[in-house]
């Protein structure tokens, strides 16, 4: 099953009254994700990953404790974690929480304001490039995770709830070198909640 680039949810200029600029969009989706797509076709060609899914060939090509990964598995990673972030973002006023995400992240991390603490946290103190996320593990409990370069929860069963691209190319132009205020502005202005909250 080749990799597609997916479009935007949104149109390219929809985010940046909200810190993400049209800009930064055309260069991440439009350049970024693309490459990930390309290079991922290219390598899967003739392979037994050709015809599986995103999802399998993640799983199947992450190697645990590898100081590198796999070109296979860095592009097709990425590729998933970018399809997840466009989702996870929206455009508009802040959106509401919805009821059941509010009452597990209290649950869970104390009140809402602990989780993003916790979260922004794990973003900005990732080493070079990588993601922050929250997912849920397989017993069901909610947790904070950051991970290295493209790697994502799929490769520890655990289900992305929120994810957030700590690479440079998604914040550089619109925050230069300051990535807690990204974190904060993504948390505050740019996630699209009631996503977050139907991936429960």
């Amino acid at each position: 099953m080749a990799f597609t680039l997916p479009d935007l949810p949104y149109a390219h200029d929809a985010l940046a009254a909200l810190g993400m600029s049209k800009e930064t969009m055309e260069y991440h989706h439009d350049i970024h994700h693309k490459a990930y797509v390309d290079n991922g076709n290219k390598l899967i060609a003739g392979t037994e990953w050709d015809g599986k899914t995103v999802e399998e060939i993640v799983k199947g090509t992450y190697q645990p404790g590898a100081v590198a990964q796999n070109g296979i598995f860095n592009n097709a990673s990425q590729h998933w974690n970018h399809m997840q972030f466009w989702e996870m973002m929206g455009p508009g006023e802040a959106k509401a929480m919805p009821g059941e995400l509010e009452k597990a992240l209290t649950d869970s991390f104390g009140s809402v304001d602990k989780f993003k603490e916790e979260f922004a946290a794990a973003g900005a103190g990732q080493f070079g490039s990588g993601w922050a996320w929250l997912v849920k593990d397989a017993d069901g409990g909610l947790k904070v995770t950051k991970t290295e370069n493209g790697v994502n929860p799929l490769c520890f069963g655990q289900t992305a709830l929120l994810g957030c691209d700590v690479w440079e190319h998604s914040y550089y132009i619109d925050f230069r070198n300051k990535r807690p205020a990204y974190l904060t502005n993504f948390l505050d202005k740019l996630v699209n909640w009631e996503n977050v909250a139907s991936r429960m």
